[in-house]
């Protein structure tokens, strides 16, 4: 099992990034998928849910209404659409996988600052 993020960085309060797992060695449309976020400091806590299928989303009360989760099994890719950026979502972001043993991907850095 491999879990690639990608699309972290640098962005002003306010502003959107969308960030991208790319999935590998498991059959994708099979499972769950969850970004997880951790702070400095602070414990990882779970950002957003998506369904096998997608046709299921749950959301922690501090993303709802600004970040979106959706998938393509047809890549096999999960993705975090983030709005309304704000200072406090700086983390690194991470992809988790439902497999039976749980799989992490590295993680990619945001951090929204001006």
């Amino acid at each position: 099992v491999q879990l690639v993020e990608s699309g972290g960085g640098l962005v002003q309060p306010g502003g959107s990034l969308r960030l991208s797992c790319a999935a590998s060695g498991f059959t994708f449309s099979t499972y769950a998928m969850s970004w997880y976020r951790q702070a400095p400091g602070k414990e990882r806590e779970l950002v957003a849910t998506i369904g096998s299928w997608g046709a299921t989303t749950n959301y922690a009360d501090s993303v709802k209404g600004r970040f979106t989760i959706s998938r393509d099994n047809a890549k096999n890719t999960v993705y975090l659409q983030m709005n309304s950026l704000k200072p406090e979502d700086t983390a690194v972001y991470y992809c988790y996988a439902y497999v039976p043993s749980g799989s992490w991907g590295q993680g990619t850095q945001v951090t929204v600052s001006s």
